[in-house]
């Protein structure tokens, strides 16, 4: 069984790795969760040497450890191009297809993924998974307005279970408004198949499946870290 420690390590060996693409001047993507969290501190030892560049964070808490690291941040209301995104994930395919969102950042997520020229995904060896879902289920943001209506359409979909996420016995509130809810699928056997579909359905802002994104996946394992190059034709 691995321990809690070791898997903090192999995430804390993929961050390192990940932040040697990052070169002078560029514009940074930073993601959200405990993967991220030791890319950002990794970056901020780069800026202390001396190296510039700048941040778009995908969250607040994100954005409040990228400013105690000395990174300096974009205004996220204007447009910008981002040189390189480094992110974690909750699950990932043999074809490199993600799912995201157990941190309920999956919207600025995607946003800042989408406008990378190179996406950059860490993860620790217990995230690469078969096919997606089974044991982690699939976060899609929704409005308000609404929500249960959305829900029984997302039900009606997928064939499977559909829980409003709480927190402290209140619903989970996005940083943009929004609830989400999670779908317990036994499998994606298609996630683009099955991401084009919900994007059909009113009411959903954003699914947590990251379909055909990723360039480049590092994975910590115990006995060093392995860097893949997705094959994209």
């Amino acid at each position: 069984m691995t321990s809690h420690q070791d898997l903090d390590s192999q995430k804390k060996a993929a961050a390192l790795q990940a932040v040697e693409y990052v070169r002078d001047g560029m514009v940074v993507g930073l993601g959200t969760g405990s993967t991220a969290k030791h890319m950002v501190i990794a970056l901020g030892e780069k800026v202390r040497a001396g190296m510039q560049l700048r941040g778009v964070p995908t969250s607040q808490e994100t954005a409040v450890l990228a400013r105690q690291s000395g990174i300096t941040l974009i205004d996220t209301d204007n447009r910008w191009e981002i040189d390189v995104a480094i992110d974690g994930a909750d699950q990932v395919d043999p074809g490199f297809n993600l799912v995201k969102g157990g941190g309920g950042a999956l919207l600025k997520e995607k946003i800042v993924a989408g406008s990378a020229k190179l996406f950059i995904v860490l993860v620790d060896q217990t995230k690469q998974v078969p096919v997606l879902g089974g044991s982690f289920p699939l976060p899609i943001e929704v409005i308000p307005f609404g929500w249960g209506s959305t829900a029984r359409e997302i039900e009606a979909l997928t064939k499977s279970r559909v829980v409003l996420r709480q927190r402290n016995g209140a619903p989970f509130k996005t940083e943009a408004g929004n609830l989400i809810v999670d779908v317990h699928l036994a499998r994606i056997d298609r996630p683009r198949d099955l991401e084009i579909a919900l994007n059909q359905i009113p009411g959903i802002v954003e699914t947590g499946l990251f379909v055909g994104r990723t360039d480049i996946l590092i994975v910590g394992r115990p006995q060093g870290v392995e860097t893949l190059h997705a094959s994209k034709g």
